[in-house]
């Protein structure tokens, strides 16, 4: 064996492991939540959450912060279980969905943090404007199959954002003084993914 094809056999030997440590796993819908909480009449927090999305993520579990996050969501689809409000959201006022009708994640960075915690520094995409976010991701769970041959990982994440860097600025005054409602937003996503096989079509 010639000392080129020695060369290219121990390159092609220490490439495969990287190769075979990333994956691709599909977000499914059916088992995350997308979900957030505002202050209202400076007195309580309201929870929502939005109905339809798609994301894609990319781990790298030999080195972490290869990785990648792609999301994808539909701002008609929020859902606070009030129509009255959820229609106002949608509305100029806020999301202006007829206007925007997508809000973005892609992941730019992703540092470790111990322990299997992590940071995932992305530009957020809402009403047209992107802002650069951080989110403050729990460990992934192990690989677990499922009854129909699909393999499975979950984590959750959070971060805070204010409502007004993303033109998000409508508002009324209270008599007793603050606002009606709150400009921290906080995010809370809970997401199952489904790895994605040799013959799926990415989603």
């Amino acid at each position: 064996m010639t000392n080129v094809i020695k060369a290219f056999v121990v390159g092609l030997t220490l490439l495969i492991p990287t190769l075979v440590s990333a994956s691709t796993w599909n977000i499914d819908p059916e088992h995350s939540n997308v979900g957030f909480r505002v202050k209202h009449l400076m007195v309580s927090n309201v929870n929502g959450n939005f109905l339809k999305y798609s994301g894609v993520v990319e781990i790298n579990d030999k080195d972490i912060t290869k990785s990648k996050v792609t999301v994808s969501i539909d701002p008609n689809s929020i859902n606070t279980n009030v129509e009255k409000r959820d229609e106002h959201l949608r509305s100029a006022d806020f999301f202006d969905v007829a206007k925007y009708p997508l809000m973005t994640f892609v992941s730019k960075k992703w540092s470790n943090t111990g322990k299997g915690a992590l940071k995932v520094t992305g530009d957020l995409m809402i009403h047209g404007i992107t802002r650069q976010v951080v989110l403050n991701v729990e460990p992934f769970s192990k690989e677990s199959k499922d009854p129909w041959g699909n393999f499975r990982r979950g984590t959750s994440a959070t971060t805070q954002i204010n409502r007004k860097d993303f033109g998000l600025v409508w508002n009324k005054s209270l008599e007793t003084g603050g606002v009606m409602v709150g400009e921290d937003i906080t995010i809370q996503l809970d997401v199952e993914m489904i790895k994605l096989q040799p013959n799926d079509k990415q989603g």
